[in-house]
C-alpha cells in the first residue's frame, strides 16, 4: 500500500474533514489507486519530450485592436435611470 490510513486521517484533519471509518477506508483505497496510477506513469520514458501546457498549439484568437469612434455620451446614457451631466447616478452603497 502506497498510502496508509494514518496519512489519510492526517490529510483529512488538515482539511478539517470529519470522516467516518468507512469513508476513511474507501478514501485510503481510492488514494492508493491514484498513487499507483501515478507510479505507473512515472515508468514512461519521457526523454526528449518537450513539456507542454496544451495538447495542441494555441494562437491568439483575439481580433486586432482597432480604434473606432465611440457611441457617444447621449447614446451611452439613454437607458440610464438617472444621470448628472456626463455621469451616471447610482444609489449610495457605502456609508
Amino acid at each position: 500500500m502506497r498510502i496508509s490510513r494514518a496519512e489519510v486521517e492526517h490529510v483529512a484533519r488538515l482539511a478539517r474533514l470529519a470522516l467516518q471509518p468507512a469513508e476513511l477506508e474507501a478514501l485510503t483505497g481510492q488514494m492508493d489507486a491514484i498513487l499507483g496510477y501515478v507510479d505507473k506513469l512515472n515508468e514512461l520514458d519521457t526523454e526528449g519530450i518537450i513539456p507542454t501546457a496544451h495538447a495542441v498549439p494555441l494562437e491568439n484568437a483575439f481580433r486586432e485592436d482597432l480604434v473606432k469612434p465611440s457611441i457617444g455620451l447621449p447614446r451611452a446614457q439613454q437607458n440610464a435611470p438617472a444621470t448628472d451631466g456626463p455621469c451616471f447616478k447610482v444609489p449610495k452603497v457605502i456609508e
